[in-house]
C-alpha cells in the first residue's frame, strides 16, 4: 500500500490499476441544543470520467444520499429523521424518503443494525441509506464524549465525575476485542481503575507539552 500525503486521503493501490468505482461516507455530529445532537451523514457513489459515457471529462454521480438524525442524549433516542435522495438512478427511488421516519424512538445503540434491517431491509427501503445508517449510528455513540465535554457529566448523587465515566464506558464491553468483557482492559474498568488515556490523547498532549497526570486532573 502506497503512503498518502493526507490523512483524508485513501492510499492509491502500488501499480497502474484503473479506478473502477468509488463511494465516500461522510459522517458529522454536533450540538444541536441543550441534551441534543444532529448526526447528519451523507452517502455518495461516482464512476470515473469516461467509464459510463464516452468523452465525459469529469466523475458522475450515481448515489448521493444524505440522513439527518436529532438524538436524544444521554439516551441515545431517536427523536427526528430525515432522507433526501439528491442523486438516484430512478425517479421512484425518493418515494421511500418518507419511510425512514420510523426510525423516531429507535435507539442507535447496540440492536440499531438489526432494527434497521427489520424495518427497511430489501423492498422496505433503499440499500444504500441502509449502509448509511450503519455507519452513523457509532458516530453518535462516538459523540456521547464530546457532549460530556461541552454539557458536563450529568449530576448523580454519591457519585464521582470518574466513577460516572467509568460506568459510561462499560458500554463498551464487548464491542470488540479490546473490549471484551474478559480481557484486561474491561477487567481495569471494573475493577474502579481508570484506565490509560487513549494513544491519540497521549501523543497530543506530548506535543502540548503537558502530562497524562494534568488530563487526568482536569477530568475529575
Amino acid at each position: 500500500m502506497s503512503p498518502t500525503s493526507s490523512a483524508h486521503l485513501l492510499p492509491e493501490p502500488d501499480g497502474d490499476e484503473p479506478l473502477l468505482h468509488q463511494r465516500e461516507y461522510v459522517v458529522r455530529s454536533y450540538r444541536a441544543g441543550p441534551g441534543r445532537m444532529r448526526i447528519r451523514g451523507m452517502v455518495h457513489d461516482q464512476k470515473p470520467a469516461g467509464m459510463i459515457i464516452d468523452g465525459d471529462p469529469d466523475p458522475l454521480s450515481v448515489h448521493r444520499m444524505v440522513v439527518d438524525l436529532l438524538v436524544d442524549y444521554p439516551s441515545l433516542q431517536i427523536t427526528g429523521a430525515e432522507v433526501v435522495m439528491e442523486v438516484t438512478p430512478h425517479e421512484g427511488c425518493t418515494s421511500i424518503e418518507p419511510a425512514y421516519a420510523e426510525l423516531v424512538g429507535v435507539s442507535v445503540t447496540r440492536g440499531f443494525s438489526r432494527k434497521v434491517q427489520e424495518l427497511f431491509g430489501g423492498p422496505r427501503g433503499c440499500t444504500h441509506v441502509g449502509a448509511l445508517l450503519q455507519a452513523m449510528a457509532p458516530v453518535a455513540i462516538q459523540s456521547r464524549w464530546s457532549m460530556r465535554a461541552l454539557e458536563g457529566v450529568p449530576v448523580e448523587v454519591g457519585k464521582t465525575a470518574t466513577e460516572q465515566r467509568l460506568e459510561a464506558m462499560t458500554f463498551n464491553f464487548n464491542t470488540c476485542h479490546v473490549w471484551d468483557a474478559e480481557g484486561d482492559l474491561a477487567r481495569r474498568v471494573q475493577d474502579g481503575e481508570e484506565p490509560d488515556p487513549p494513544r491519540w490523547a497521549v501523543e497530543r498532549l506530548a506535543t502540548l507539552g503537558r502530562t497524562v497526570a494534568w488530563w487526568r486532573e482536569q477530568r475529575r
